[in-house]
């Protein structure tokens, strides 16, 4: 480990810089919040002195000498090129700034134009199968959506380990935004991930994930359990996803609610798409409030 430290949820702390493993030195973000956690780990990745840089935080002036800090920690003369896990602005909006302190670098992601299209920046589109490689580190792509649409897992083949983006979290869970997200999606793509026997994740927020596989087993488990939550607290007469928020996450921090939300929302779609509940529109003045109901 090399460098200070940022806040993380639930008062432990993580590192500006760390190794993790011979071809894999992180650098924090620096944008802790409640939806970030620690911030946004970004990576450098491989053994040679031009390195991959995964993900790049979301433009924090304050995350370039952090950055600069861990190129040289982990021996690393310059960047090779810029590879992105999915296009949220924490993980993209970094990318301009990166560019502008470290030179012209290619950036390569899954195409998604509603993400794309606000950079000025030339992207090159990888898609799922395709591989990204450097000196002593080759990264197989793997479209894995749910989260996102454009969402790419990485297979560090030479480690058997896998840079999970934002499906698994080394801290809380993941955030499935009910506009772009789908469960559905997210569910498969967990499953994909498990059938991989990963040894080790290495996620885009919170600490290493020492053993993948039970943590991607754990994940499944978490959301099948929260669905039977969300379907017995609408027997029990909840019929707003507010409501069903403020009981199903009663004990977790009221700023948390509104990305429990979006999750609750998510479940519900899958459930309706299943046919297994069902919505009804109210009118509240002008206003339309969304019940949902057991089929």
């Amino acid at each position: 480990m090399a460098g200070g430290g940022a806040p993380v949820i639930q008062g432990t702390h993580m590192p500006d810089i760390d190794r993790w493993s011979r071809r894999v030195v992180t650098a924090l973000g620096q944008n802790p919040s409640s939806f970030t956690g620690p911030g946004t780990n970004t990576y450098l990745v491989g053994t040679g002195k031009e390195r991959i840089l995964l993900d790049t935080g979301d433009g924090r002036r304050d995350y370039l000498p952090v950055l600069a800090d861990a190129m040289e920690y982990a021996g690393c003369r310059a960047l090779q090129e810029i590879v992105l896990t999915h296009g949220h602005p924490d993980h993209i909006g970094g990318v301009e700034s990166v560019i502008e302190r470290f030179g012209p670098l290619r950036v390569t992601k899954l195409a998604y134009d509603e993400f794309d299209q606000p950079y000025d920046f030339q992207i090159r589109h990888l898609a799922d199968g395709e591989s990204v490689k450097t000196e002593g580190a080759t990264l197989l792509a793997l479209h894995t959506p749910g989260h996102a649409p454009d969402h790419l897992c990485f297979l560090l083949e030479e480690e058997n380990a896998i840079f999970t983006g934002d499906n698994v979290l080394g801290v809380g869970t993941t955030v499935i935004p009910s506009d772009t997200g789908s469960l559905s999606d997210y569910m498969d793509s967990l499953r994909g991930l498990l059938d991989r026997q990963p040894d080790k994740l290495f996620p885009a927020h919170g600490p290493l994930i020492e053993d993948g596989c039970a943590k991607l087993s754990e994940y499944i488990a978490h959301r099948l359990e929260r669905e039977e939550q969300i379907l017995d607290v609408i027997k029990n007469g909840a019929a707003g996803v507010t409501e069903m928020v403020k009981i199903i996450y009663a004990a977790y921090p009221t700023n948390l609610h509104t990305a429990a939300g979006q999750s609750v929302a998510s479940h519900l779609i899958k459930l309706e798409a299943e046919g297994r509940v069902q919505r009804e529109n109210d009118m509240q003045g002008a206003a339309t409030v969304v019940r949902w109901q057991i089929v």
